[in-house]
């Protein structure tokens, strides 16, 4: 038994949480599919991990950018709390939960595979980092209901493979309007809060053009290159942050931050991070666009051998290139909505025992930028703003929500950030706490309810080609050319 519990947590540590892995495989097995050269398969494959890794290091550098500013935002506002963080939550439940988490990725991996061959939910997810997260918060809950360790697999793998295969059902409208039409889906655990920025978008955003058709003076055109936009964007929020904690706490503790010992390198410090955040949205974009390149060609061969008709649903950085603007606008908007929630919890005293949730800066960049996208998808430079705003409350007030599920875990001191953890968590925990018959039936209820509105909304909505830009483009399109919008991209109607 501890050969084959060793074994299945190497496949889930070394392989399936790889996404490079397991998407360089998923390509290789494309190609093979299509009989490509054994060149071919092992090049395509090769390139698509590296692609993988090269967005990793992107991702890499924009986290480490965002920490110390994080820390100076801390010290400008004096606010203590607790920062959503899916790594260190995971790491604290894997200390309990280790073996089962494993058993239930992979048994959720091949049930997700099956719902995707045998219903019209046609999407194989990618993502390997949050199919792990959500395992975990799935096996954590899953612990206090008394399950034998058979079923508690079973009923697990049937949640976390039912969301591997709804979420990107439900994402994909407001996908296929942000990549125009492309074969490919979102596979990330904020899909939630993209939903609602792309639904937000479309009832603020109607006349309001795009974010990447900002028109520039001659002597401000440089701004059109996002990699410049974003890294001048980030030392202003550096520098005037850098400022403000050195006058809330003195130059001692401000300059310890920076590991500075002047007052030229506390700031030039600041600005060497904004200048690498910029950097690494660069190299995310590159990433993207090299994975897309080799992995959506050969994704035709699994859709045609494995799962008929399937898409990949990859992680939320795919949507970045399509509109890199949105992503700083998305950022910064739903980091000023988890400063306004914030500032809503301490007014109200923390109300029914929430905890104080700081703004964490990684998933504010990520799915914050994701919704930026969405927003100005359907709603333009205004739907980005606003959209980003909302995501930043869902992702404030779900994270305070679930840290109660999870501090009856002994979980409290950390909680995990995207939208899709908090509802869902949320859900599962109220169900498990039924006791174990009436919790199982309630989860299983919860897992039809999911599928069957997910085969509706395909059937009803993604397959009849629903554009949910659709008012936008008339809009635009009634207007005359001379106003036009060029990044308003119809799909359907």
């Amino acid at each position: 038994m501890d050969v084959i519990v060793g074994i299945a947590k190497f496949i889930v540590n070394n392989v399936l949480n790889q996404p490079a892995y397991l998407v360089g495989i998923i390509t290789a097995i494309g190609l093979l599919a299509l009989h490509r050269s054994i060149g071919q398969v092992v090049g395509g494959g090769l390139k698509a991990a590296m692609g993988f890794l090269i967005l990793g290091v992107g991702a890499s550098t924009v986290v480490g950018s965002l920490e110390p500013l994080g820390k100076l935002i801390l010290g400008a506002t004096g606010v203590r709390g607790v920062v959503p963080t899916n790594e260190a939550v995971v790491a604290l439940a894997q200390k309990q939960f280790g073996a089962q988490v494993a058993w239930v990725m992979i048994a959720g991996f091949v049930v997700s595979i099956l719902l995707a061959r045998f219903t019209p939910l046609k999407y194989v997810f990618l993502t390997g980092h949050h199919t792990f997260f959500m395992a975990t918060l799935i096996t954590a809950l899953l612990a206090t209901a008394q399950l034998s360790a058979f079923w508690m697999i079973a009923v697990g793998a049937a949640l976390l493979g039912t969301m591997m295969v709804v979420m990107p059902t439900f994402t994909h409208p407001w996908t296929r309007r942000v990549t125009g039409g492309e074969d490919v889906a979102m596979g990330h655990f904020g899909s939630i809060g993209y939903i609602t920025a792309g639904t937000v978008g479309r009832l603020v955003g109607k006349r309001s053009k795009s974010t990447e058709d900002m028109k520039f003076p001659d002597g401000l055109k440089f701004l059109r290159d996002s990699m410049i936009a974003t890294a001048l964007s980030m030392v202003l929020i550096y520098t005037v942050f850098a400022l403000a904690m050195l006058g809330r706490v003195g130059q001692t503790e401000a300059f310890a931050v920076m590991e500075a010992s002047t007052l030229g390198d506390y700031i030039m410090a600041g600005v060497m991070q904004a200048l690498l955040f910029g950097v690494g949205v660069a190299v995310i974009l590159f990433g993207v666009r090299t994975i897309l390149g080799e992995l959506v060609p050969a994704f035709n061969g699994i859709a045609a051998k494995v799962v008929p008709g399937a898409l990949p649903a990859l992680d939320c950085p795919v949507a970045f290139p399509y509109a890199p603007n949105a992503v700083l606008i998305g950022f910064i908007s739903s980091f000023t909505g988890g400063l306004a929630s914030l500032g809503v919890l301490m007014a109200f005293n923390a109300p029914m025992g929430l905890a104080l949730i700081l703004p964490g800066m990684v998933p504010h960049f990520f799915t914050g930028g994701t919704a930026g996208v969405f927003g100005n998808a359907t709603g333009g430079r205004r739907g980005a703003i606003v959209g980003g705003f909302v995501n930043g409350v869902i992702i404030t007030f779900l994270p305070a929500l679930l840290l109660k599920v999870l501090g009856s875990l002994g979980l409290a001191n950390t909680t995990f950030g995207d939208a899709d953890f908090g509802w869902f968590g949320l859900t599962v925990g109220h169900a498990v706490k039924l006791g174990p018959v009436t919790g199982m039936i309630v989860i299983t209820l919860i897992i039809l309810v999911l599928l069957g509105s997910a085969i509706a909304f395909q059937r009803l909505v993604v397959n009849r080609g629903w554009n949910p830009g659709a008012p936008r483009d008339a809009h635009f399109a009634g207007a005359g050319d001379e106003d036009a919008d060029p990044k308003s991209v119809a799909v359907g109607s």
